[in-house]
């Protein structure tokens, strides 16, 4: 090792890779992707629940688990999509 890596600090810089168009835009498209479902999911049990409190009176049991729901599905989905962005 010479001294001007020493003074810079840095030991090791792995080599930096170009990325191609197609992979941006898959990276891309799972990105976005991960955050509709996260929405979406919440969304759609929060409706659940709500719709669960007008059919059994539960106010507001029904959409308080639906949006609970919703967000730990959500958050698992979003993190296994982003996993696959940073995946080479």
């Amino acid at each position: 090792m010479n001294d001007q890596d020493e003074e810079d600090g840095e030991f090791f810089r792995p080599p930096e890779i170009e990325e191609t168009p197609d992979e941006t835009a898959r990276k891309t498209g799972l990105a976005f992707s991960a955050g509709i479902t996260l929405f979406g999911s919440v969304v759609v049990l929060m409706g659940l629940g709500y719709l669960v409190d007008r059919l059994f009176g539960s106010s507001p049991n029904g959409l308080v688990g639906g949006i609970i729901l919703g967000a730990v599905i959500g958050f698992y989905q979003f993190f296994r999509l982003t996993s696959q962005i940073i995946k080479k």
